[in-house]
């Protein structure tokens, strides 16, 4: 076997097996859905139930200790639907997309993932794509186990990158993510905004905080953050970030805990934040064991975020990744919890839009996410 072959393969092993393991914290592993048990056919066995068994039935009790109790007063404003969009920028931008991929820049590489959206037929020729430099080929599930191929030279685990003037790492991961997630480009440039503008330090809470890029941001502009993340490998990478980004004297408290639990703690110290982002996934565990399913504890989360927003907060944002539901349900959500406190909620989805080989050829709108934002008035 040639020694470029052999590399080749080498490297394809070890996407896939050591860099997938290695950062597979955060968003990736929360992401992954438990596994499916066989359906039981006939009278069960009278065993004791197991540790596992007893861990869920105790953590779903803890959940169901706060009582999320119906809001007085007016519902906030409305603004629906806002779409945001995130268009080519220094640092990345969407190429192409159809039949289910889609083909980006990130920083000096072009990378191609699967993309379920990515319905209609693609707009640039089949040479274009065949020039990537990474694909991700195997499960497409969003959740799935994959490996990277690499047609031409293989890489690297990880490459420099920047957006928004902050430097940090991405990296091929085996469940097919990068390490940011461009999409939400738009809500950091609005929360740079938010903290640039202030005539006083902001305190900034990152939720489910994933590599550190907002939080990166935020304290560029000023603020001071608390990162919250159930993933130690996530809260290393992070850190890795701030090295990176030449940020270790900004002021980042870089947090290894159960979301849930810290909010919980914060309400009862009396904290208080000005700018709160959550991102949560649609299944995940904390560092213990905890459970966590979206469309059980969003409202206990939100609930709970209203109480530690300062009384001259600047916002709360919440996206949703991969859930059957329309931007209509987590807005109403959001009215609720935030009855009395005016503002306005806006809420819709986050989008990419294609840009071509050079960036500057407007193309096609990619649907990635949901989200919903309260805001004073």
């Amino acid at each position: 076997m040639k020694e470029k072959d052999r590399r080749s393969k080498n490297a394809s092993v070890t996407a896939a097996k050591g860099r997938g393991a290695e950062a597979r914290g955060g968003r990736h592993e929360q992401r992954q859905p438990p596994a499916k048990g066989v359906p039981f056919k006939g009278k069960p066995a009278a065993t004791p139930p197991s540790k596992a068994v007893l861990q869920r039935s105790s953590l779903k009790e803890a959940a169901a200790v706060r009582v999320v109790k119906p809001r007085t007063g007016e519902k906030p404003a409305e603004t629906v639907p806002l779409i945001l969009e995130t268009v080519a920028t220094a640092g990345y931008h969407l190429i192409d997309s159809g039949d289910g991929e889609k083909l980006e820049q990130y920083g000096p590489y072009r990378v191609v993932r699967p993309e379920a959206q990515a319905l209609w037929p693609k707009s640039l020729p089949a040479s274009v794509w065949e020039k990537a430099d990474a694909v991700f080929t195997g499960d497409t599930d969003e959740d799935g186990m994959g490996r990277w191929r690499f047609p031409g030279e293989v890489l690297g685990e990880t490459w420099p990158m920047k957006l928004l003037d902050t430097d940090f790492l991405g990296r091929f991961t085996s469940f097919r993510h990068v390490g940011v997630f461009p999409e939400q480009l738009a809500h950091w440039s609005w929360m740079r905004d938010q903290v640039a503008t202030a005539d006083r330090p902001l305190k900034v809470l990152n939720l489910f905080g994933y590599t550190g890029v907002a939080s990166l941001i935020a304290a560029k502009a000023g603020a001071e953050v608390t990162h919250v993340d159930a993933s130690k490998k996530a809260i290393g990478w992070a850190r890795e970030n701030q090295t990176l980004a030449r940020a270790e004297k900004l002021p980042i408290r870089w947090i290894c805990d159960d979301a849930m639990k810290f909010i919980q703690r914060e309400e009862r110290r009396g904290s208080r934040y000005d700018i709160i982002l959550t991102d949560p996934p649609k299944f995940g565990r904390g560092p213990n064991g905890e459970v966590w399913q979206l469309f059980d504890h969003l409202p206990a989360m939100l609930d709970t975020c209203r109480e530690i927003l300062s009384p001259e907060a600047r916002g709360l944002v919440l996206t949703a990744y991969s859930i059957r539901a329309s931007f209509y349900s987590i807005h109403e959500l959001m009215r609720e919890t935030m009855r009395g406190r005016g503002g306005r909620v806006e809420s819709g989805e986050l989008i990419i839009r294609e840009g071509g080989l050079d960036g500057k050829e407007p193309g096609r709108a990619l649907s990635t996410s949901l989200f919903s934002r309260w805001v004073p008035e």
